[in-house]
């Protein structure tokens, strides 16, 4: 294969200024902060999770130990020292004390066991959600989505699917019972009857599938949680002694190096953060991230996503994010893999749909790689984006000049097919 060594950002002040214009944006910079105690930004569902177990259950838990074996010792000192008892007690058990501290630990575990057990199920399960969406024409109602997942994975609580209405005046949630009801869980054909037609200009989002992610354990927040589609871009990464290989099999399995950048061509915030090639992936979308090393273990690690994998040799891993938001997003290599260890940073660029394609496209261009109108179409995210997406991606441009170019084009109105 052909490696891609040229990165996105050729000057050195490049990767600083595109990241101070997307924080102007609104989206978010990802970097550890100096004597920072807290957690780096939650960037997607599974990640803000875990941010509320370690918040909320965690912390509380070994708050609570702590000060209890504080004042525990305290109490030994102040009541059981040599002045208060000359003559020290003859005795070496005590049986209720003893199941005491024996059974305590073990509820605790338990407690912890709940919603860890959740979600690292969550995050090693790679989601499998589908999604439907229907014009509203002012009288239709039911609306039916094909169970036709796995036997362990089928739709069989109220809780596996969502309904949404997308409408000129705001999107909404509906609530099961006041908005819609639904029929069939279980069965091949699930069916959603909505209280209220559809208006015209209106449209229907159903969404189905055991991949619920957002809801916190058993303190709820469904309201928050959201079904996890199925996977629509495979990202194949590969750790070597000390740097990273990164594939996209899906748009011609072009791939590239990315080392980290040198301490002259960036700023002090960035060393040993940026990268000369970013791995650019879409917002909104599924990735799936497939896992191997070339000499030694290496461990892929992007915090803001909750993503945590090694990269054996000899052996594929894979995982899975969403990224909420755009924005530029960094880990490290987490593995100890030889004495450059801490020069494999990874640098994750989310961007819109528009601007990957016009990347992807640009990439094939430059790899050239040749794909016939049927094969773009069939590509996950861009093909449906077609005609627009191909007539933006100038081969000649760069891929800052292809996403300024595309934003002065009249934006695509729809939004990419949703299969059933």
């Amino acid at each position: 294969m052909k490696h891609l060594r040229t990165g996105l950002f050729e000057a050195p002040a490049v990767a600083l200024a595109g990241a101070l214009s997307i924080l102007g944006g609104g989206a978010a910079l990802a970097l550890p902060e100096d004597k920072g105690v807290a957690l780096v930004p939650a960037a997607s569902k599974v990640a803000e999770e875990i941010h509320f177990f370690h918040n909320w259950i965690l912390m509380p838990v070994i708050t609570g130990i702590s000060l209890f074996v504080l004042a525990l010792l305290l109490w030994i000192i102040i009541r059981f020292n040599a002045k208060a008892n000359p003559k020290p007690q003859q005795f070496s058990h005590n049986t209720l004390l003893e199941v005491v501290w024996t059974g305590i630990p073990i509820l605790i575990l338990v407690y912890i066991a709940l919603f860890s057990f959740d979600l690292l199920y969550k995050e090693d399960l790679i989601p499998d959600g589908k999604r439907i969406v229907a014009e509203g024409d002012g009288a239709a109602t039911t609306f039916t989505i094909k169970n036709d997942f796995p036997e362990s994975r089928r739709v069989v609580r109220p809780e596996h699917v969502i309904v949404e209405i997308e409408s000129p005046a705001g999107d909404r949630r509906l609530r099961r019972g006041a908005g819609y009801s639904l029929a069939g869980l279980g069965e091949s054909d699930v069916t959603v009857t909505l209280k209220q037609p559809l208006a015209v200009g209106e449209r229907v989002v159903i969404t189905a599938g055991r991949s619920l992610v957002g809801a916190n354990g058993l303190f709820g927040g469904a309201e928050n949680a959201e079904i996890a589609l199925a996977p629509s871009v495979t990202l194949k990464v590969v750790g070597n002694q000390w740097n990273w290989t990164y594939a996209y099999p899906d748009f011609g399995d072009f791939d590239f190096i990315s080392n980290m950048m040198p301490k002259e061509k960036t700023t002090p915030a960035l060393y040993r953060f940026e990268v000369d090639n970013r791995v650019v992936v879409p917002v909104g979308e599924t990735v799936r991230v497939t896992t191997t090393g070339s000499d030694v273990i290496h461990s892929w690690a992007l915090p803001n996503f909750g993503i945590k994998i090694d990269a054996v040799p000899g052996r594929i891993n894979e995982t899975w994010f969403k990224a909420d938001r755009e924005g530029v997003y960094y880990g490290q290599c987490s593995e100890i893999c030889g004495v450059k260890h801490s020069a494999m940073p990874i640098g994750v660029e989310v961007v819109s749909r528009e601007a990957f394609c016009n990347w992807v496209r640009a990439r094939q261009s430059e790899y050239g790689i040749e794909r016939t109108e049927e094969q773009r179409r069939a590509e996950p995210v861009c093909g449906a984006m077609m005609p627009a997406a191909v007539a933006a991606a100038d081969t000649s441009l760069t891929f800052a000049e292809a996403e300024s170019a595309q934003s002065e084009q009249t934006p695509a109105a729809a939004e990419p097919a949703k299969v059933n």
